[in-house]
């Protein structure tokens, strides 16, 4: 970002507890220690401290991590990250926190985006900043959660929900999503779907997609619907009914259907509405094609449907969305989101 000094990178801080998990600690790190803006200049730091001094902090596997900077190092944050712990004590089992973690927290700038991954929601929760507010965590803790703080509106059926100033996801790989949709949100979706590229992962899963899904695992010897997905994305600015992609994997539009949704977790409509908002997405941030143009590449036939489902997706119009990414900052500052969103939204 831009300051009177100068440029300034996103300081993203991320906070070690005892008990946490090496993989969901590693999260921020690798995915905001990615973006650069078109100077190559690191768009986010990312540090991380404990509650105490400098010093080792316990993990739950056979290894402490030495972390260098103590909870004062809150204070200077733009954004705050709280990995998952299996040793929370007190703010997991009684929903108050500990006087070591409150004064650590009271570091905290009014107006410091806040994120948990899995169960660091407890932490949040127990400070009471999720009250009247949407959260999730990993399915199999969110009924503790609800029953614990009943305050809090705990959805367990997304991957992270982005509410604006507070965003929360569920367990171990939807800290990777929300990472992602952070610095989509911030720098549009060319920059993330390069992170998301050099990290090896999908560029994209919606927040709202079911983190559970009770059924069994699409056996992989079976026949999958990569082959038609792979085709609909070549052919996204041409009309696409669902029997056209049952007929790429030879299946009925009844079984297709099925299979799409195990596979996916989300029907083939969702799917390819979603698929065409990124491209409009794309579009938008890295063309001079008019509103007109983008609708029709994209998909969506007109510029009404797409102004409709760009609104419904991400609570901004394309102009709107297109000014964000470009106006003063080209595309590489900290985009404002419009109040508070729903889940795994830009609002």
């Amino acid at each position: 970002m831009e300051t009177a000094q100068g440029f300034r990178p996103h300081r993203v801080v991320v906070l070690a507890l005892d008990g946490l998990l090496p993989f969901e600690l590693g999260i921020p790190h690798r995915i905001f220690g990615r973006p650069r803006d078109a100077a190559r200049r690191h768009l986010y730091e990312v540090v991380t401290c404990s509650v105490r001094p400098p010093g080792p902090v316990e993990t739950d596997a056979d290894f402490a991590i030495e972390v260098a900077h103590g909870p004062e190092i809150l204070a200077t944050a733009d954004t705050v990250i709280i990995p998952a712990s299996y040793e929370l004590g007190p703010v997991f089992e009684e929903g108050v926190l500990t006087d070591e973690l409150a004064a650590a927290l009271a570091h905290i700038r009014p107006g410091t985006r806040l994120a948990s991954i899995c169960t660091g929601v407890y932490v949040l929760a127990a400070a009471g900043l999720l009250d009247g507010r949407p959260a999730t965590t990993h399915w199999a803790e969110a009924e503790h959660l609800q029953r614990l703080f009943p305050r809090v509106k705990v959805d367990a059926d997304v991957l992270f929900i982005d509410d604006g100033d507070i965003l929360t996801s569920a367990g171990v790989a939807a800290g990777i999503d929300l990472c992602l949709h952070m610095v989509r949100r911030d720098h549009g979706t060319a920059v993330a779907n390069e992170v998301a590229r050099r990290t090896v992962v999908p560029p994209h899963r919606d927040g709202g997609q079911a983190q559970y899904i009770h059924r069994p695992v699409a056996d992989p010897q079976l026949a999958t619907t990569t082959a038609a997905r792979a085709w609909a994305l070549g052919r996204l600015h041409e009309p696409i009914q669902l029997r056209d992609m049952a007929e790429q994997e030879a299946m009925s539009v009844r079984t297709f259907t099925r299979r799409f949704r195990e596979e996916a977790g989300i029907s083939p409509g969702q799917w390819l509405t979603q698929q065409r908002v990124e491209r409009a997405r794309h579009l938008l941030e890295s063309t001079d094609l008019s509103i007109d143009q983008v609708a029709r590449d994209a998909g969506f036939g007109t510029a009404q449907s797409m102004r409709q489902h760009l609104q419904t997706a991400l609570g901004v119009t394309p102009t709107a969305y297109r000014r964000t990414f470009r106006a003063g900052n080209g595309g590489t500052g900290i985009g404002e989101p419009e109040g508070h969103g729903g889940v795994g939204s830009l609002r």
